[in-house]
C-alpha cells in the first residue's frame, strides 16, 4: 500500500462516519461533506492504485 491509497482510505472512514452521523443526527451538512469525503477517498485510493501498477511495470 502506497501513500495515496493510505491516505483514500482514511477519507473513506472520516466521510463514512461524518455521512452516517449527519443522517443519524439530521444535519444536512455533515451528511453532505461526508459524502464528498468519501469521493476524494475513493479518487485517492485510485490515484493509489495508478501508481502501484506504474511500479510494477517497470
Amino acid at each position: 500500500m502506497n501513500r495515496h491509497r493510505a491516505i483514500g482510505s482514511m477519507k473513506l472512514i472520516n466521510g463514512t462516519i461524518k455521512e452516517t452521523v449527519g443522517r443519524v443526527l439530521g444535519l444536512a451538512h455533515l451528511e453532505e461533506s461526508g459524502k464528498a469525503e468519501r469521493s476524494e477517498g475513493k479518487a485517492q485510493i485510485k490515484i493509489g492504485r495508478y501508481w502501484e501498477s506504474r511500479a510494477k511495470q517497470r
